[in-house]
């Protein structure tokens, strides 16, 4: 489209091309932000280092190792403290296992008693008697031998001398003849019993007094 100017020269409209169209909308774009990749590439400028005076940095050096110091000697009571709690376990642990262990062989010492007193009555000379007095001797030696196996054995006792260690004195009774001599275990009342080198349970007696008497027994204590 054209216009008439006042020299009479026509005026032709400017129209915008392409390239000027795309120039346009490039400058009204707002500006992108700048990587924050570009930044972080770029050396800290905050560095608390910086500007310090040789003695400021060997203070900074002696303080660091004191806090290693600290730390190291915190550690070291730490991994005491759990040793110490690992043995104090492990001692809790075998200690229930003893006690139990101990609680179930006295069971198992309370049926060998009654077997004891069951062959001292089996006396009868029947074949029924004896059948039976052979069933009760077979089943006390399995007894003994299963019991022997685990640490348990029986504890010495009469014509020993007495050993509070060892046996737990009921009566106190004169000597039968010249050979006993006072002090020493005249008769078993109940047997004791050893675990490995532990006492189970103290033998039951009678102790040698140095008393003459009438031959009853008189209770010691």
């Amino acid at each position: 489209m054209t216009t008439e100017h006042a020299h009479g020269r026509p005026e032709v409209e400017h129209t915008p091309g392409p390239l000027e169209d795309d120039a346009a909308r490039a400058a009204e774009r707002p500006a992108e932000p700048q990587d924050s990749r570009t930044e972080a590439a770029a050396p800290a400028q905050d560095d608390d280092l910086a500007g310090l005076t040789p003695e400021e940095l060997r203070a900074k050096v002696r303080e660091a190792r004191a806090e290693a110091q600290r730390n190291w000697q915190q550690f070291l009571h730490s991994a005491a403290d759990l040793e110490n709690y690992k043995r104090l376990a492990a001692r809790d642990r075998q200690d229930a296992v003893d006690r139990t262990r101990r609680q179930v062989l006295g069971v198992a010492l309370g049926v060998l008693d009654n077997l004891e007193r069951a062959l001292t009555y089996a006396t009868g000379q029947d074949a029924e008697s004896k059948a039976l007095r052979d069933g009760l001797q077979m089943a006390h030696r399995q007894m003994l031998d299963q019991l022997a196996v685990m640490g348990v054995r029986p504890i010495d006792a009469v014509g020993r001398e007495f050993d509070p260690r060892l046996h737990e004195a009921v009566a106190a009774v004169p000597p039968l003849d010249a050979t006993q001599a006072p002090g020493t275990v005249a008769a078993e009342v109940l047997r004791g019993y050893r675990l490995n080198d532990d006492v189970l349970r103290p033998a039951r007696v009678t102790v040698v007094s140095d008393i003459q008497g009438d031959g009853r027994g008189r209770t010691a204590g």
